[in-house]
């Protein structure tokens, strides 16, 4: 068995910054956070690449802070994804099983999932993951690993992302020219619960929600899988720019006033608190109730939440939720969003941190880390699957997966 690298990279692209860690294995197998870099980002708008030397720029500053903390050059990284045009769905395959004493063996469930995959998509599009949620044997559900199981008939539901082709490339593009080669790319929910979900979370139904500054993207895990996942066109930004709008102050004050006095629930907020607001142009500052800077949060609070609740409705998974509903990502720090969120989804909330590793914990210790610190945990996983396909017989569905992540990296 290779010797895997010492060292893990992860690097998160987001709308309003670039974030970066560096983790170092331990002895036994754990991720040491040994150096993060963090660089504000204004090449991209909603998670798509809008100015690629910007984004560059970003990607060198974020990553040459995280190198010189932790005294190493970065060479290769995985990264994560999650602009506007990811698409998700859930696809079934089925075959019938080749050998004459009906055993399934490795080349039926490569089959299996092969056809699975042969859903038709649009020449600008291509898959990030295919994510194998059960394997069914003769109309028996609920198999993690059919090797070696007895049937004539073998069936998958798989979960697939897909993405299109020109901006995932562009993206590329950027971490290259950053001096960076891309070990893997990976959509963002599906890491940062390698880092904030509990088994006990994904086995029953939980909802992860990651609030960046562009975008939210969100994922439904059951029965141990991913069973639903999808981006909206929604951050944290749509609150700045709403307070910006209506207040008639800039953006960076804007910004401010939404992290320091911002509530987007009217019950929390008190009655005579007022907040100097500046206004555009340098003119003499006036005083606003808080109460007025939540009536303005409060609706885009609403559409965000309801737009998703909606959404889970619609794909008839409103319903899995017993596990509970975890909010991650800059936005989900806005005082109220909780409570908010516990009154439209009608389930427990919490805040997702990141966990499973050690080092400097005490300072990624926010939801703003979540995706970054799921990535390291993604890649160490990825990373170990990989070497024990390739280094000794049998199958496991996280190894055959993590054989198709390699293959799907190949195509960028």
């Amino acid at each position: 068995m290779s010797k895997p690298d010492p060292y893990l990279v992860a690097i998160d692209v987001g709308s309003s910054k670039v974030a970066v860690l560096i983790g170092q294995r331990d002895e036994d197998g754990g991720v040491e956070v040994v150096g993060k870099g963090l660089a504000p980002n204004r090449g991209t708008r909603k998670g798509n690449i809008v100015n690629v030397e910007a984004t560059v720029e970003a990607l060198k500053h974020a990553s040459e802070e995280a190198e010189v903390m932790a005294g190493i050059e970065i060479s290769r990284a995985f990264v994560g994804v999650a602009s506007t045009d990811v698409r998700s769905i859930n696809s079934r395959g089925m075959v019938s099983v080749a050998r004459k004493d009906r055993e399934i063996t490795l080349q039926d469930i490569n089959r299996v999932l092969e056809a699975a995959q042969s859903a038709a998509l649009p020449s600008d599009r291509e898959i990030v993951h295919a994510i194998p949620q059960e394997f069914i044997v003769d109309e028996q559900g609920g198999i993690a690993d059919p090797m070696g199981m007895l049937g004539s008939r073998l069936e998958v539901a798989l979960h697939l992302v897909t993405a299109n082709v020109t901006r995932r490339k562009t993206l590329l593009t950027c971490i290259n020219r950053a001096g960076v080669e891309v070990a893997e790319m990976v959509f963002e929910p599906l890491a940062t619960a390698e880092a904030v979900l509990s088994h006990d979370e994904r086995e029953l139904g939980a909802l992860l929600f990651d609030i960046g500054d562009g975008t939210s993207e969100y994922a439904l895990f059951a029965e141990g899988e991913v069973q639903y996942s999808a981006v909206v066109p929604v951050g944290a930004g749509h609150f700045t720019n709403d307070l910006a709008m209506v207040l008639r102050t800039p953006f960076s004050e804007a910004e401010k006033i939404k992290v320091r006095f911002g509530c987007c629930l009217s019950d929390l907020v008190s009655e005579d608190e007022g907040i100097s607001v500046p206004t555009v142009a340098g003119g003499p500052a006036r005083v606003v109730p808080q109460r007025e800077i939540c009536d303005i949060l409060q609706p885009r609070a609403e559409e965000l939440l309801t737009l998703v609740r909606e959404d889970l409705t619609k794909a008839g998974a409103d319903e899995c939720l017993r596990g509970g509903l975890v909010l991650t990502g800059g936005g989900a720090q806005l005082d109220g969003i909780l409570e908010m969120a516990e009154q439209i989804f009608n389930c427990t909330v919490r805040y997702g941190l990141p966990r499973g590793l050690s080092g400097l914990v005490d300072v990624i210790n926010c939801p703003t880390w979540a995706s970054a610190s799921g990535l390291l945990l993604y890649g160490r996983s990825s990373e170990d699957n990989i070497r024990r396909s390739g280094s000794r017989p049998g199958f496991s569905v996280r190894n055959v997966v993590g054989s198709l992540r390699g293959m799907f990296t190949d195509l960028l």
